[in-house]
């Protein structure tokens, strides 16, 4: 049975008795508080002790500046938990009228872009100089990481990439022949098949497959890790979380997705050629001579310039995202979903950036 909270003077330290719980406190804050001043605290002949009656001696010994003593190490700890929560709650301030707190959410929205950057371009130099720490100690290259991300970066994304690609390639088959029908022009399908996924939906569509399925797991793999503390003890054992994490993704990102746009844009002409032929009536041999006649070699040239490129700001968007995992497992899915959404918009931001580029040095 619960005793109640009691305490005695002795010689001017309290020692305390019974239960300190919020169910047997009863008077004795008041008690306290009528008492003349302590010298200390003897908590050492106590049965029980809660958050409460831990917030009550607290209040009582900061207030009088007494020393407490007789815990043991929990409850000892208790008492750590509850000094550390004791501090004072910052008061709401007055709300901003609508336009000036729509002003102030579109500052702070562009001061964290702003960071944001900032922070990717400082961790692409660390990449940078992982990968030229290995280039000198070549030693340190893990082989079997980098085939692992091979694997699955690459190999485990042919099927779904594959399967987008041949639906985008009818889809842009059947519209483009629809227009065209209207001016008698259906022959020029084959023109706007070819050149289209070759230069630019080929390896665009696949750098957005990339982002949201190797780049989210990049991010969410990595903020797992931080989370477990799996990182600091890798930096405590003297191994680089750049070269043994960001390299091997980095590097399997930067090498597959030439060979994965590749694939795409071919997978994209087989079905728009398969379209053709169903629905045109333009038979594959015919379709073949016309994309050889129509299609500079040129725009397989941009695909491929484009896609390492491409595959670099993937992974480091997703690497540097989980990097940035502190805290709590909600981090993680909110870092996950920024690495997507950072990735996909810097790909379409650059190749803008290589449609201007490409246009200026003749490559149309």
């Amino acid at each position: 049975m619960s005793k109640p909270a009691t305490f005695t003077d002795d010689g001017g330290t309290l020692k305390f008795s019974g239960d300190l719980s919020l169910a047997t406190l009863g008077d004795l804050p008041d008690r306290l508080d009528a008492t003349n001043g302590a010298r200390a605290i003897d908590l050492s002949g106590i049965d029980r002790i809660d958050t409460v009656g831990a917030w009550v001696i607290h209040r009582f010994a900061d207030r009088n500046g007494v020393p407490i003593q007789g815990l043991s190490e929990d409850r000892a700890h208790l008492l750590d938990q509850v000094q550390k929560a004791d501090a004072p709650i910052s008061t709401p301030t007055t709300p901003l009228p609508s336009f000036f707190r729509v002003l102030s959410e579109i500052g702070a929205a562009t001061a964290t872009a702003g960071k944001t950057m900032v922070g990717l371009l400082g961790f692409f130099g660390a990449t940078v100089l992982a990968f030229w720490a290995l280039i000198r100690n070549p030693g340190r290259f893990r082989f079997n990481a980098v085939v692992q991300r091979f694997e699955v970066v690459g190999v485990s994304a042919l099927a779904i990439i594959g399967l987008m690609s041949f639906l985008i390639g009818i889809v842009i088959a059947q519209q483009g022949a629809v227009q065209l029908r209207q001016f008698g022009a259906e022959v020029f399908t084959i023109n706007l098949i070819g050149r289209i996924t070759l230069r630019e939906l080929g390896v665009l569509m696949t750098a957005i497959m990339v982002a949201g399925r190797s780049g989210s797991a990049f991010a969410a793999q990595l903020g797992t890790m931080k989370l477990t503390e799996e990182i600091d003890a890798m930096r405590t054992i003297g191994v680089s979380p750049m070269e043994a994490l960001v390299v091997p993704r980095t590097l399997a990102a930067i090498c597959l997705m030439p060979l994965l746009g590749f694939y795409s844009s071919l997978i994209a002409i087989i079905g728009g050629g398969l379209l053709c032929w169903l629905s045109l009536d333009i038979p594959p041999v015919t379709f073949i001579q016309r994309l050889r006649e129509v299609v500079p070699i040129t725009d397989l040239y941009v695909g491929l310039v484009k896609a390492p490129v491409f595959g670099a700001i993937i992974a480091i968007a997703g690497c540097f995202q989980g990097m940035q995992v502190e805290g709590d497992a909600e981090q993680v899915g909110t870092r996950t979903t920024a690495a997507v959404v950072q990735a996909i918009f810097l790909v379409i931001v650059l190749d803008a950036f290589f449609a201007v580029f490409f246009t200026y040095v003749g490559w149309i």
